[in-house]
């Protein structure tokens, strides 16, 4: 008497299982293309509930750090050139903006990938990075080595130079090649709308 049959086995498919593709791209907004750019803009607009047109072109000009997974920006940083004013000398500096990730992604590394793509070309082109951070944001930058700014903070303005107080405690900075009193004076260069 011969064995029952046994179904066969139903063969899977190796892509039913298949892990998320991400990928971290670095460019100059000037090779973005209008695509990847209204991208950013609608990913920021999410993240921070609208964005005005300055503070957008505040994070252009500069080198991006974009995540991509499947084909799907989901986070996105720039770092653009600034002069800050510090010890009597004019800084360049990397500065760092648009950092945003989208909210179902967030927890699972993503903005600390970013930041990895920045930290690199702030430590090879500048004296120093910079950014300004909301309290949850100094968290992450905090543990990546970024060190809070002690001093007072100022900005330079068509009126001349202006204290910032109410952003004092708000910029962190992360030292690549020039010593810095983390308690001295820190002046930004103008800009419009946000100045740190």
């Amino acid at each position: 008497m011969s064995a029952p049959a046994v179904p066969a086995a139903r063969a899977s498919c190796p892509f039913e299982t298949m892990p998320s593709v991400t990928e971290l791209r670095t460019a100059h907004t000037a090779d973005l293309g209008a695509s990847t750019t209204s991208a950013i803009r609608d990913l920021m607009n999410a993240v921070f509930d609208g964005v005005s047109d300055d503070t957008f072109d505040n994070t252009l000009g500069g080198l991006h750090a974009l995540l991509f997974e499947d084909g799907e920006l989901i986070a996105h940083g720039s770092v653009v050139q600034r002069r800050l004013l510090h010890g009597g000398r004019a800084l360049r500096t990397g500065y760092v903006e648009g950092v945003a990730v989208h909210a179902g992604h967030r927890r699972q590394g993503h903005g600390g990938t970013v930041m990895a793509g920045l930290e690199r070309i702030i430590q090879s082109a500048y004296h120093l990075g910079a950014l300004g951070a909301s309290p949850e944001g100094a968290l992450l930058y905090t543990a990546r080595g970024w060190q809070q700014w002690q001093g007072p903070t100022s900005a330079m303005t068509p009126d001349g130079i202006k204290r910032t107080a109410d952003l004092d405690g708000a910029v962190y900075v992360l030292p690549v090649s020039v010593p810095l009193d983390l308690t001295g004076d820190l002046t930004c260069d103008y800009r419009p709308a946000a100045l740190w």
